[in-house]
């Protein structure tokens, strides 16, 4: 196996930092764990969605996120009526976008008749439900952190009636330290890789970056200077966008993959007899 041989490693994970860190670690790099995302519900009322649900208004629901998922099951504990909930999605149909949402449904006995092939993006989720006729159909979307808008207008072009239902958002963390001081090490060259496992985190980093007026050279120093890893399209499109492109993108979405996927990038420019001793 590959490994990382000291260099440093900027990891922007929120939920799972600890387990990337980890990873990073017994592959002898050196993590360094920058929050990026912190997920916060909405306030918002769902009683007259789920209501829907209950009564069998809606043909199809879609589960982007398993944040999401966990999120109305949450909110239906709350009010009393998760068992109705349940209940009522075991006899409806359920898309679902990747293979978290599925895991949040089998915790509660459910199962999805739609579900996408890898990347797991809204292209894959489209193709999915493209031999479906949505002609007329009533569809609740459970977004992720912000309204997927291409995917609801692709849902409404072909006739579908859609009820969108965004259950949390994806802020700022509370405490930005690590984030500005992982931008103060970018600067410096005390970060050799950085890795990404969604969009939000490189759009928050740089909205940290703008608040102090140092966007354009930390954008040149990740361009230049840094190894830059992305999970899966959307992410990379997001980087490309801004001018980065990834140097390492692994064929699994996750976060192992894409730090297995950096020590093999720097596999190919260390000596074989390195390697070896």
């Amino acid at each position: 196996m590959h490994r990382l041989e000291g260099r440093t490693v900027a990891l922007l994970e929120s939920r799972k930092s600890d387990d990337m860190a980890s990873i990073v670690r017994r592959m002898g790099g050196v993590p360094v764990c920058a929050p990026s995302v912190r997920e916060v519900l909405r306030a918002q009322d769902v009683r007259p969605a789920m209501a829907r649900v209950i009564d069998r208004s809606v043909d199809l629901v879609v589960v982007l996120t398993a944040a999401a998922c966990e999120a109305l099951f949450a909110e239906a504990e709350r009010q009393g009526i998760l068992s109705g909930v349940v209940d009522a999605l075991n006899q409806t149909t359920i898309a679902a976008r990747g293979p978290k949402p599925l895991l949040s449904l089998r915790r509660r006995g459910l199962a999805a008749g739609v579900v996408t092939g890898k990347p797991h993006t809204t292209d894959e989720l489209m193709t999915a439900l493209s031999t479906r006729d949505l002609e007329g159909s009533r569809i609740l979307l459970l977004h992720y952190g912000e309204p997927n808008d291409v995917l609801s207008a692709g849902l409404t072009a072909r006739g579908a009636h859609i009820e969108d239902l965004s259950l949390y958002e994806w802020a700022l963390p509370e405490d930005l330290a690590p984030l500005n001081t992982l931008i103060d090490d970018t600067l410096s060259g005390r970060i050799d890789a950085a890795l990404f496992t969604s969009q939000i985190q490189f759009r928050h980093l740089l909205s940290v970056a703008e608040s102090r007026n140092q966007t354009t050279d930390l954008l040149r120093k990740l361009r230049d200077d840094v190894v830059v890893g992305s999970v899966g399209p959307v992410c990379s499109r997001a980087l490309r966008a801004a001018g980065i492109v990834p140097d390492v993108m692994p064929h699994l979405p996750n976060g192992p993959s894409l730090v297995q996927a950096l020590a093999d990038y720097y596999s190919m420019f260390t000596p074989p007899e390195e390697i070896t001793g």
